[in-house]
């Protein structure tokens, strides 16, 4: 396998895919797995699910063909089929959140089962660590959290979609620099099949992926960094991953650290997710998502550079120049999460609510106005203000915290 071959699975799945998706948008409509607009959500009209099938779909033609026929690809591809079954079935009758981890275990076992799983890993300062007998374990655990990572944070048009396509290019160039050319395939065979359905899915999307999709998605990303960690147990093959998919896992961790700070379940649903909160402080669809397709990129070529920037000798030594170059690379990763997280969240809603307030009142403070921001981002609820010659909004409950609260 070459490189040449993970270009041909990239292009055969993102074909198949941009071709089966509108199947999938007539199948969704026959059975009913249709997405209807909700308060939490930005949708603003009822839109198909089940468009994972297409992504599935194009994966499974271009592994086919592409991938050696051998027990840990078709435990691989078993896996995938599960998942899929198992969110299509979200999609059209609702499951509860038992039964969804439930299907997540069973389809993270198949693979796992093949003998796609992490045995040993080397940790700075800790040293290596040998999982034995609890190495299917470790990896079912991971492929769960990935898995669940991609769902928690698709939430708008082309979101997950690109997001896992930028992702699985970066693990193809990433797997090969490890002579891991079937991990290389999968991820191209992975993007290319994102990427075909977001021609289908980018806004203002005909359908979107569901349950079937997001789902998928984090276990085939999820089972490339497994694999490609089989040769390798440096703590790059730890660390490259988090950075590749920082942006679904910082998302999913602040909108669960939230969650339980409320006593709320942590899969929950709620609408304090990064793109929620950008449309809530004015951010279009298209806007949203190509800032975080940005943040994405950026960190995903960090994420490379890990593998090919020669900063160290592999054996505890680094190379002064390359080592400050990379933590140049790393201080560009951190002001870009630190803009978007930070000045575009909170600083760019603090101005909108200060030209809010003192429409309203002219006198009002800074410290009314940073409470009433402070308030917002806490509880993820941000009322309108209203104008002198409207009537108060309606008191309203916060999710979160079931308080009522009315903004003067």
């Amino acid at each position: 396998m070459s490189h040449r071959d993970a270009v041909y699975a990239f292009l055969v799945a993102g074909a198949a895919a941009a071709i089966l998706t509108p199947l999938t948008i007539w199948l969704a409509r026959r059975v009913g797995a249709v997405d209807q607009p909700r308060e939490r959500g930005l949708a603003d009209r009822p839109m198909p699910r089940l468009g994972g099938l297409a992504i599935l779909a194009g994966t499974i033609l271009a592994a086919v063909i592409w991938l050696p026929d051998r027990g840990s690809t078709r435990g691989i591809l078993v896996g995938a089929v599960i998942i899929t079954a198992v969110g299509a079935t979200d999609d059209v009758l609702t499951l509860a959140p038992q039964w969804k981890l439930s299907g997540q275990i069973v389809a993270a076992l198949a693979p796992v089962l093949s003998g796609v799983k992490v045995t040993d890993l080397t940790l700075p300062i800790i040293g290596p660590i040998q999982f034995h007998s609890l190495s299917g374990v470790v990896t079912m655990l991971g492929l769960v959290a990935v898995m669940n990572v991609v769902n928690f944070s698709d939430g708008i048009d082309g979101l997950a979609a690109g997001v896992c396509a930028i992702s699985g290019i970066a693990f193809t160039i990433i797997a090969f620099d490890l002579h891991h050319a079937a991990a290389a395939i999968l991820a191209a065979a992975t993007a290319g099949a994102a990427a075909g359905f977001l021609i289908h899915n980018f806004h203002p999307a005909s359908v979107i992926m569901g349950d079937s999709g997001s789902n998928l998605l984090g276990y085939l990303l999820g089972v490339v960094a497994v694999l490609g960690s089989l040769k390798t147990n440096a703590v790059v093959t730890l660390i490259t991953p988090l950075v590749v998919l920082a942006v679904p896992f910082l998302d999913t961790g602040f909108v669960v650290a939230k969650r339980l700070k409320y006593k709320r379940a942590p899969w929950a649903a709620d609408a304090n997710h990064f793109h929620h909160r950008m449309a809530r402080i004015g951010f279009s669809q298209r806007r949203t998502v190509l800032y975080l397709y940005a943040w994405t990129l950026c960190l995903a070529g960090i994420g490379v550079a890990l593998r090919f920037v020669p900063y160290s000798d592999h054996h505890g030594h680094l190379h002064t120049g390359w080592t400050v170059f990379m933590l140049g690379l790393g201080l560009v990763g951190l002001a870009a999460s630190v803009y978007l997280v930070y000045v575009l969240e909170i600083l760019k809603f603090k101005g909108l609510r200060t030209r809010q307030l003192r429409k309203v009142d002219p006198d009002t403070t800074e410290w009314q106005i940073r409470r009433s921001v402070e308030q917002g981002l806490e509880t993820g609820e941000f009322s309108t203000v209203a104008a002198p010659d409207e009537p108060p909004p309606p008191p309203r409950r916060t999710e979160e915290t079931g308080e009522i609260t009315r903004v003067p």
